[in-house]
């Protein structure tokens, strides 16, 4: 495995799965977490989230420029994961980026990964339309950039009740 990319609805064990996938492998574990405190909830749960990996792993925050943190810590030595895209496209939304350019960066980053790389998603289209304009832009930009990392990537897994289904 090169590339990984786990992706599934809320709660639905994908970051436990792609944690246990990164721990198998030999090599210096790095997180990237794409989460931003700018609650006191959110800022909680990354505490959370940062004791409940241990020690073994490093953890480096990159809201905004993955393709710069993968082409900087995708080494042979080291395993990747990126936790988690869906926090990053909104990131990206809401500060106004060009998302085509970032994820078409990120993939070309990808291409170019010197060791493992995880990369955990949300799929947010398998509900109802969102009733507003900002939502319905957030579901198509989610969309997108999963289907153009999934397009790249070795393989792919979709999570459901903790259950991983390959899908590539």
């Amino acid at each position: 495995m090169t590339l990984l990319f786990v992706l599934g609805g809320a709660r639905s064990g994908k970051s436990r799965y792609a944690l246990s996938r990164a721990e198998a492998l030999p090599g210096t574990l790095v997180f990237v977490a794409t989460a931003q405190a700018l609650d006191n909830e959110m800022d909680s749960r990354i505490a959370r989230h940062r004791k409940e990996r241990g020690p073994r792993w490093r953890t480096i925050e990159e809201p905004f420029d993955l393709a710069a943190m993968v082409q900087a810590e995708a080494k042979a030595d080291r395993v990747l994961l990126i936790d988690c895209l869906t926090l990053w496209a909104s990131n990206l939304l809401l500060a106004d980026h060009d998302i085509d350019a970032a994820t078409g960066a990120l993939v070309m980053a990808l291409g170019e990964a010197q060791g493992p790389v995880i990369l955990v998603a949300n799929e947010v289209g398998l509900g109802i339309v969102p009733d507003n304009a900002l939502a319905r832009r957030f579901r198509d930009v989610a969309g997108t950039v999963n289907q153009a990392v999934a397009a790249c990537v070795d393989e792919a897994v979709f999570m459901a009740a903790g259950l991983p289904m390959r899908l590539k």
